[in-house]
């Protein structure tokens, strides 16, 4: 663990997207348009070690993880218990 004094740190992630097209339509879709991070330290630490501290936060990070990397999605659907498959859908 990394011994440093921060006083004040918080995070904002702003997500972009675009949801679109019609549900009676059965043309629904969305679109990522970017993902912005706001990280916000007090500290009175030299810069190298916060800057250290800060690549370990975002390569620990499961959002930033999410975005920047692929992932596989897999959906399992059931309906009464039973499995439910929907040609054209996959997961």
């Amino acid at each position: 663990m990394m011994k440093m004094k921060v006083s004040e740190a918080s995070c904002r992630v702003v997500f972009r997207k675009h949801l679109g097209g019609s549900v009676l339509k059965g043309t629904v879709f969305n679109r990522w348009e970017s993902v912005d991070t706001f990280l916000k330290l007090n500290s009175d630490e030299p810069a190298e070690k916060l800057a250290h501290l800060i690549k370990n936060a975002k390569a620990g990070c499961f959002a930033e993880g999410l975005i920047v990397q692929p992932v596989p999605l897999h959906s399992h659907i059931e309906v009464n218990g039973q499995p439910f498959h929907i040609e054209g859908v996959t997961g």
